[in-house]
């Protein structure tokens, strides 16, 4: 199977799988316990802590390590949420949010926010002036993630930082897919809360992270829980922690020069077999992750396409993994106010530093014979 959907998840590291081995083994104690096999425990934590400090140059003490991005955006959403509601409810983000965040303003909704979706624009990205006029005096949050998961259009967070500086709101990012694909740097020093997740970094599943700026103070969700500051629950998984350090240092090094490199031939691959597609993206190099292409065929459902090229050995998707099995069409494209029949057709193909010229040529060539043998084509033959 040639593999075509990294920003859904990534094979584990090597590295990443001897640390998690040898943490497993020498390292087994409850952080929590007093005796020394959970001191033990307990430091090689806090160094984990401190290395994503310098990795993510933010304060360590702001790093909670949580069971995945999803839990990380949760509860940074809601925490943020609750920490600020003296100030007002209000509470802003936009249509094409992962499905987690979708989830924590659904149970913020019923506590009494109110919340406010923008649309993007064709282009995915979100449009300032419309976030500005959406700014009441009630307004505590903003929401929004750093890349979109689907078709890898970058959001502009520095321009935001500055539309909200002087205002008494906090901004949270979710940077699962531009953590180490992205440099951050300047961003993440600025926000205010933002979620890694660990097996999009080709560390283990079933941990991730969330920085919360230590002067915002988070209210836990749930009381008298001990672990993390007691932000969250549940013995703390040093193993996969360790695992995910490690994954996540080396992730940073990447040569991701050879994804523009892939992008840009397998793009030319296609409009050189005279697909008649659609792309999904920014048209500024600067705004586009080249590590995803979200494209729809002319007329031909994403998901037979998807289950084709499955069927000769590539694996791509359709969408958010988070969001597959409900029979909807993408948040991303219903966002970008295409429409219904045209979201049917969306596809996202993502790449990672390891994808080889060889396999990005024959899925293109695969993708052509799917094209020229899928009935509408057929049809229109006749």
């Amino acid at each position: 199977m040639k593999y075509f959907d990294y920003a859904a998840t990534t094979p584990m590291d090597s590295d990443a799988i001897q640390a998690y081995s040898q943490v497993a083994t020498q390292y087994f104690g409850n952080t929590s316990s007093l005796h020394d096999e959970g001191s033990k425990s307990q430091q090689l934590l806090e160094t984990c802590r401190q290395e994503w400090g310098k990795f993510l140059q933010v304060p360590s003490e702001g790093i909670y390590f949580t069971a995945s991005g999803t839990e990380s955006n949760l509860i940074g959403i809601i925490s943020l949420a609750q920490s600020m509601r003296k100030h007002g409810n209000h509470i802003i983000t936009t249509l094409g949010e992962h499905t987690s965040v979708h989830s924590a303003f659904s149970y913020l909704e019923k506590q009494g926010f109110q919340i406010t979706k923008l649309p993007l624009n064709k282009q995915g990205q979100i449009n300032l002036k419309e976030l500005e006029s959406a700014i009441q005096s009630e307004t505590i949050l903003i929401a929004i993630q750093t890349v979109n998961g689907e078709i890898g259009s970058i959001q502009p967070i520095e321009d935001i930082t500055k539309l909200i500086h002087n205002e008494n709101i906090v901004l949270h990012c979710d940077a699962v897919q531009s953590f180490g694909k992205l440099d951050l740097s300047d961003i993440l020093k600025t926000v205010d809360s933002f979620s890694i997740s660990s097996h999009k970094v080709y560390g283990p599943k079933g941990t991730g992270l969330l920085y919360i700026n230590p002067s915002r103070h988070p209210t836990p969700i749930f009381p008298e829980l001990t672990h993390e500051k007691g932000i969250r629950g549940g013995t703390i998984d040093v193993p996969s922690i360790a695992a995910f350090t490690v994954a996540g240092g080396k992730v940073l090094s990447h040569n991701h020069e050879s994804v523009s490199h892939i992008r840009e031939l397998f793009l030319k691959e296609l409009t050189k077999h005279k697909l008649a597609f659609t792309l999904f993206e920014h048209n500024d190099p600067h705004w586009q992750l080249p590590h995803v292409v979200g494209l729809g065929f002319d007329d031909i459902q994403g998901q037979w396409i998807m289950l084709e090229a499955n069927r000769r050995g590539f694996a791509i998707s359709t969408g958010s993994a988070c969001s597959i099995g409900q029979q909807s069409p993408s948040k991303t494209m219903l966002a970008m106010g295409v429409s219904n029949e045209q979201a049917k057709e969306f596809i996202r193909i993502s790449f990672s530093h390891t994808s080889s010229e060889t396999d990005v040529l024959s899925l293109a060539q695969a993708l052509k014979d799917i094209v020229n043998d899928s009935p509408q084509t057929q049809s229109s033959l006749k």
